[in-house]
């Protein structure tokens, strides 16, 4: 088993000075803890994976493709693999678990 605790990814997501912390690796998918301050702008590019966006905390809106949805603790969004996508008109610190399958990188 692998257990892991949101708040103690967290702070070694920010002590590596990133946005992004994979934190689990296996044959068939990766797990990530992405995070985005209020206000901050989203630099993501399309992935050569499916992921799927679990938000653990916060608040903003996201578009995938065409579409656009706001998002907030416990929305759940699976973004398919090669589509265009951003987090924007964050208004709260925003927490996100991503899952890529196969694993990112």
């Amino acid at each position: 088993m692998k257990a892991f605790r949101l708040d103690e990814l967290d702070v070694e997501r920010a002590a590596n000075d990133g946005a992004y912390l994979q934190f689990l690796r296996e044959r068939n998918m990766s797990v990530g803890l992405y995070a985005l301050d209020a206000g901050q702008t989203d630099p993501q590019q399309p992935h050569q994976q499916d992921e799927v966006y679990m938000v653990v905390s916060g608040r903003a809106s996201l578009t995938v493709g065409m579409e656009t949805t706001t998002v907030g603790r416990g929305s759940v969004v699976y973004v398919p693999a090669g589509v265009p996508h951003k987090f924007h008109h964050i208004s709260e610190d925003l927490r996100v678990l991503v899952v890529f399958s196969p694993p990112e990188g």
